[in-house]
């Protein structure tokens, strides 16, 4: 998908500050952590410890980045253990 420029104008941008954001997961983190990017805009949220959305920002990145790592270990040793 197209990256949006945040300083040109956008009819993307003004449909999706009329209607909302059209969001699809575009990542699974883990079982409960999604990151999500609206198809119109191509806006990039990420669910929070809240459990509400914010806006990925680069210290989401690197924090989903780390649990992702974290579960797919945990993951992999409960697994084996259960084989």
């Amino acid at each position: 998908m197209k990256k949006a420029n945040p300083t040109l104008f956008s009819f993307a941008k003004v449909y999706c500050s009329l209607f909302g954001h059209r969001l699809r997961v575009s990542k699974n983190i883990t079982n409960h952590v999604h990151e999500y990017q609206c198809k119109k805009c191509g806006m990039e949220m990420t669910d929070t410890a809240d459990g509400l959305l914010a806006r990925l920002t680069p210290k989401f990145k690197e924090t989903n980045a780390y649990l992702a790592k974290i579960h797919r270990r945990r993951k992999r040793v409960f697994l084996a253990k259960a084989s």
